[in-house]
């Protein structure tokens, strides 16, 4: 390996995780609440137009990633720490599982995730907007925790 390659992987090792940029940093907080209220609008109204629960949490996660990018993963890691994002997915999948199972009860006595089984007006539709939001908390809680254990495993790669 010559000095100069040498050299360049010691500038590139020496760079942080994120740009540290003004711009993109300036940007990110301007764009990222639009992207947060369109994912949220995405799982809100997959049941009626296109959308849905796993589209909505990836461009919700998608912010997260942007905020991570732009101000660095590991002062967002201490915002949002990887134990949390358990008890957040955690929390979607049983949200989930007790609507499902909800329609099976006595009251109700219908299918898994049979939500005319519920009998109010618009039953159908509410109960697919709520399922629709627990997957997107939980897509983007999960894609959320894959960034951070890529980031994770970026010291500890294939080289060593």
């Amino acid at each position: 390996m010559s000095d100069a390659e040498a050299e360049n992987l010691d500038t590139v090792d020496d760079r942080g995780s994120y740009v540290e940029s003004p711009i993109i940093m300036a940007t990110v907080r301007v764009v990222a609440p639009f992207v947060f209220t369109y994912g949220l609008y995405l799982m809100f109204h997959g049941a009626d137009s296109s959308g849905g629960g796993f589209q909505g949490g990836v461009v919700v996660a998608t912010v997260m990633l942007m905020l991570g990018i732009a101000f660095g993963i590991d002062p967002l890691r201490e915002w949002v720490r990887p134990a949390t994002l358990v008890v957040i997915v955690s929390l979607g999948v049983g949200a989930f599982l007790a609507i499902g199972f909800a329609t099976m009860l006595p009251p109700f006595d219908g299918a898994f995730l049979e939500y005319l089984a519920f009998g109010f007006h618009h039953d159908s539709k509410y109960g697919i907007e709520a399922v629709e939001l627990f997957i997107g908390v939980i897509v983007a809680s999960t894609i959320t925790g894959l960034f951070f254990a890529i980031d994770a495993g970026k010291e500890g790669g294939d080289n060593e």
